[in-house]
């Protein structure tokens, strides 16, 4: 069976200045509350639905919001070009958008089962008939909920930081005796930055522990880490080749898993990335780069999603992105897993395989990236 290919980003340049730290804005979009079976969600929607193309649906991460958690890479160069040719929707989580009122006393938050079951009533309402996902940490595991759930809505996903597992004892565990020890803030940061991240990188970890501390809602942010918590095992499996692929627990669509190297959620990923379809998934570990990986790197970032995108279908004559025409002599490469078009390169680059749906190219090659 062929083997899934880390590919390794480097040179990390963090984009959050004293000149534009905090600076979540969002451009030429529209909100909505929505009323779901659980409750009502916020949703942000940049343009609208092109014909039968597929939405994309974003998801962010505990102690964040669609702003905070996504903006920077929206609103980078490179992904205003993806955007010209779909719509995008942000959800927020209940409590955790800009502003958000308090919940009231005894309020019941809602499961992560149950949040992802709030999705489609925001498809509904808005008219989008697919998908294709990106989700942080509780997101991504909200929308792999919501993509086992209704394969048939969800086109591909993007997920970074993704856990599949359900919280262990000894997780709960440390949570719970970080609860007694510490504020919600130093535990929603742990869970954002390693240790050494949020020694060597003070302006980024600062800009978010302030917009933690003073932009989201303690209380309801509270109760969205404890239902994250809270959360089951996806209880998916990687399935067998010709065998049972049609019948076992698994994402069924095409997914694209992220993380940075130094981020606390690796183990978590790679155990993701070993639950998957090998032919539909693709890891991507950024090197030199932690838990954050949309924000400090929205540009390698959104070369992948292109290169994502294009391998479903779209985009077929989309132009290079500033990353690919800046090829320099990083680590980066990608290539095609089809063992029919990698021979050309066996004598270039032995083993370096990913799933064929990043690269629809005529045939493999090496990227090299640089920022």
């Amino acid at each position: 069976m062929d083997e899934l290919q880390d590919v390794q980003l480097t040179e990390i340049k963090p984009l959050l200045t004293n000149k534009n730290s905090r600076n979540f804005q969002d451009f030429d979009c529209q909100e909505h509350d929505i009323e779901t079976t659980h409750g009502v969600l916020h949703v942000t929607m940049r343009g609208v639905p092109k014909g039968n193309r597929p939405v994309i649906l974003t998801y962010h991460d505990i102690g964040l919001n669609h702003k905070s958690c996504f903006n920077t890479l929206f609103n980078f160069e490179d992904m205003l070009e993806i955007t010209q040719h779909f719509a995008v929707v942000h959800v927020d989580a209940p409590g955790q958008q800009e502003a958000a009122p308090p919940f009231p006393t005894g309020y019941q938050y809602p499961t992560m089962d149950e949040l992802s079951e709030m999705l489609p009533s925001v498809m509904t309402q808005l008219k989008v008939n697919s998908v294709i996902g990106i989700g942080v940490g509780a997101g991504a595991y909200i929308l792999s909920r919501f993509a086992l759930n209704n394969p048939t809505l969800v086109e591909g996903l993007v997920l970074i930081n993704v856990d599949p597992c359900a919280e262990g004892w000894i997780d709960w565990a440390a949570s719970k005796l970080s609860g007694w020890t510490s504020n919600i803030v130093d535990t929603v940061m742990a869970h954002h930055f390693s240790t050494d991240e949020l020694t060597d990188n003070q302006e980024l970890v600062q800009t978010y522990r302030l917009h933690i501390a003073q932009d989201i809602n303690q209380d309801n942010l509270a109760l969205f880490c404890a239902s994250y918590n809270g959360r089951r095992d996806l209880e998916i499996e990687r399935p067998v080749i010709g065998l049972n692929e049609d019948t076992v627990n698994t994402l069924t669509c095409p997914s694209l898993l992220v993380v940075g190297d130094t981020s606390p959620a690796v183990e978590a990923v790679v155990e993701c990335n070993s639950r998957l379809n090998p032919i539909k998934t693709t890891l991507f570990k950024m090197a030199d780069c932690g838990g954050l990986p949309q924000v400090v790197q929205p540009g390698k970032l959104a070369e992948a999603f292109k290169y994502f995108v294009q391998g479903m279908g779209y985009m077929p004559t989309a132009g290079m992105t500033r990353l690919a025409r800046s090829r320099t002599t990083s680590s980066t490469s990608i290539t095609s897993m089809d063992s029919s078009r990698s021979r050309n390169l066996n004598n270039l680059l032995e083993g370096a395989n990913t799933t064929e749906g990043l690269d629809n190219q005529p045939g493999p090659q090496t990227m090299e990236v640089s920022c």
